[in-house]
Formats: structure tokens, C-alpha cells, sequence
């Protein structure tokens, strides 16, 4: 990833793996800042190294902190789990398998069945905000909040699943 993807905010995955389809990420500025903290040799963000490394050296700070925190389960977390949760998370809250299929970049909506775990979620539990301006209801949709009624009062209404 190059510095001017990080300014546009996107990443684009050309060749995917397993014949899936070329798709573009957006990029929080949150993930930008932790980014250009790295440190850096060349002009790309990771350096332009074998993406094997990664793993190998993801699966030595995990094994590290499995033993510091005595929590053997953390050892079977790889990236292949974070793929499965946020494609969980992402039906939870769309409800819609072909925004996930399209996320994930798959061709068949079988796969995507295999990564999004149908769960039931039985916390009903909701974070509730109000807003009088538009800058105030902007603010809460961007923070996760969804949009429910506008009181006679004129003060909207928001909601966000604890």
C-alpha cells in the first residue's frame, strides 16, 4: 500500500486469492494514522515484503501472548478469523448476503454462506442518543448510530446495539 492510496483513503486488491473478484477498500482515518506511524524504508507502507511474513511473524507475537496472558485459545486466532467475524458482523447489522458477498470479493454466494455465521444475537440491548441539528445527527450515523423517529419536539432520535 503507497502513500497515495493512504490519501485517497482506499486500498485496491487487484489479483485476489482463489479466483475472487478485484474489489476496493476505504480506509479510516483512524487505520491511516496507525499506518504512517510505522516505520518506514521506502515509499511503501509495508516495504514490499513476501506477505508470508506476515503470518509467520503474526503467529510468533500470538504464541507470545497466548503464553504471557496463559490463554491457549488465543493460538487458534489467525486472519482467516478476523475475515470470518466481520463478515458475521457486517450481515448482523446489513441483514443482506450480497453486500457480504461483495465485501468479501467471492463469485459464489455458497462461500459467503460459509464465512458469515448465521448466529442468533440475543442481546436487545441499545445505546440510545437524540440530536437537534444536523451536525449533531451526522455525527451520531458516522459513529454507528441508525436513525429512528423524530419526536413532535423536533429532537431525533438514534440507536446503536451495545
Amino acid at each position: 500500500m503507497d502513500q497515495h492510496r493512504l490519501r485517497k483513503r482506499s486500498h485496491n486488491i487487484n489479483e485476489p486469492e482463489k479466483n475472487g473478484k478485484p474489489r476496493m477498500f476505504k480506509i479510516s482515518s483512524t487505520l491511516i494514522a496507525m499506518l504512517n506511524v510505522l516505520p518506514k524504508q521506502n515509499e511503501l507502507i509495508f516495504g514490499g515484503q513476501n506477505p508470508r511474513n506476515f503470518g509467520r511473524i503474526f503467529a510468533k507475537y500470538r504464541k507470545r501472548i497466548a503464553f504471557k496472558l496463559q490463554n491457549l485459545r488465543l493460538k487458534r486466532i489467525s486472519f482467516h478469523t478476523f475475515r470470518h467475524w466481520k463478515a458475521t458482523m457486517e450481515y448482523h447489522k446489513t441483514k443482506d448476503i450480497l453486500h457480504v458477498m461483495e465485501m468479501l470479493g467471492h463469485r459464489d454466494i455458497k462461500t459467503t454462506l460459509i464465512y458469515t455465521q448465521l448466529i442468533h444475537f440475543e442481546n436487545d440491548e441499545w445505546h440510545s442518543a437524540t440530536a437537534k441539528t444536523t451536525e449533531e445527527a451526522a455525527k451520531l450515523v458516522n459513529a454507528g448510530f441508525e436513525y429512528v423517529c423524530t419526536t413532535p419536539e423536533n429532537i431525533m432520535l438514534f440507536r446503536k446495539r451495545k
